[in-house]
């Protein structure tokens, strides 16, 4: 019989979409989180077309259009000259190529759309300041304090409930650090460009800038390559590790270098990532988003995946027995995934080339029109999720 009530651990956008799309179903949903509020950490993220198409679908894209920003397009920049390298094409050509728009705002601004959709559902139930020890069924079960046919670990990279799925991934450094800020439009300099996401390339580094029209600012992500730290996400880092940021960027544009060195309150965040392994124990536990197969933020699907991730687990859960449900989402979502952390890999090598390798990448890159490189994105833009 298909599930009647989902526990959900974690209360990030994971968390929030499977709640919407299991209400959609007319499964309740009670999701549990640790923190007292719901304080997002982190800045701006992007959402394709694949994602946006989903919120449009819970009825959540509605109150994200009218304060987000649609880019005008992806721009590949050299990070030295400021030359444009490639460009792919967002806006109207989005909705037209992928029927569905290409947004790019601050997370705490998709979160709260999230959360007032959840809070304005009668199927859904949150609660705050529950921290959830995982470490067997039985305290997990105490904690809950009420019976749910299914446990939905969407408790990030360093998952709790991952514990209850033997053989599951476990997180690994991924030998680069993200710095994160964002800076008042009005201090932006002239080589950020207030209509499009940029990625600025160099050796051994990148940087990517978009605006985030609600807040009148730029968010702003610097990654390089560097030794692991702690867990904390939202560290400024040491003088060290700010001086490693800054010998990254010498030899850039004296525009990019001058403004991260203005930054003194850029946050310092060890990019961790999920290693292949099961996601779910063959019974009545499942992990989703983070949890699952925390990934490089190089191909800027974070945030998509955990909400294909939500979206399709709770049709199939709501639409099959559970344990043949569980076993048919990962066989179809893992190997979406795989090839995502191959494109992701892929733009790593590519965005921190050096060398011929870089001249080779600007040559080939240059000569492809942005329909084309558009076309590339077919597979990951235009993926029409199962729900």
């Amino acid at each position: 019989m298909p599930i009647k009530t989902a526990a959900i651990i974690g209360a990030g956008i994971a968390g929030l979409v499977a709640a919407l799309a299991l209400a959609r179903h007319g499964v309740r949903a009670i999701i549990f989180e640790q923190a007292e509020a719901l304080t997002e950490v982190g800045a701006g993220l992007q959402v394709s077309p694949n994602a946006s198409r989903i919120l449009d679908t819970l009825g959540v894209l509605d109150a994200l259009r009218p304060i987000w920003l649609e880019p005008k397009e992806v721009r590949l920049v050299s990070g030295s000259s400021l030359r444009l390298i490639a460009s792919v094409p967002c806006g109207n050509f989005a909705m037209e190529r992928w029927g569905s728009p290409y947004g790019a705002l601050h997370r705490a601004t998709l979160q709260k759309a999230l959360l007032d959709a959840v809070m304005a559902n009668p199927l859904c139930t949150l609660h705050l300041g529950r921290p959830i020890d995982a470490t067997n069924r039985q305290t997990l079960d105490a904690a809950i304090g009420e019976d749910a046919d299914l446990i939905i670990g969407a408790d990030g990279v360093w998952s709790k409930v991952r514990a209850l799925v033997p053989g599951g991934p476990s997180p690994h450094f991924s030998g680069n650090i993200a710095w994160r800020f964002t800076i008042p439009e009005v201090l932006t300099p002239g080589a950020l460009d207030r209509t499009s996401v940029m990625a600025f390339l160099g050796p051994s580094a990148h940087l990517v800038s978009y605006p985030i029209k609600e807040n009148a600012a730029f968010n702003i992500v610097a990654i390089i390559s560097g030794s692991s730290a702690s867990h904390d996400w939202n560290a400024t880092g040491t003088k060290a590790q700010r001086e490693l940021l800054l010998r990254h960027f010498a030899d850039w544009n004296g525009a990019i270098t001058t403004m991260l060195e203005q930054q003194e309150e850029a946050t310092f965040w060890p990019l961790y990532q999920a290693s292949a392994g099961r996601w779910h124990n063959g019974k009545d536990v499942i992990l989703i988003g983070d949890a699952a197969h925390a990934m490089m933020p190089f191909a800027a699907q974070g945030a998509a995946m955990a909400i294909e991730d939500a979206f399709e687990l709770a049709g199939m859960v709501a639409s099959r027995p559970l344990v043949e449900a569980l076993d048919r989402y990962e066989k179809h979502r893992t190997p979406r995934i795989a090839r995502l952390r191959q494109r992701a890999a892929f733009n790593h090598f590519a965005y921190h080339a050096r060398g011929p390798v870089r001249l080779a990448r600007d040559l080939v890159l240059s000569v492809r029109p942005p329909q084309s490189l558009a076309a590339d994105l077919d597979w990951v833009y235009g993926y029409p999720a199962i729900g």
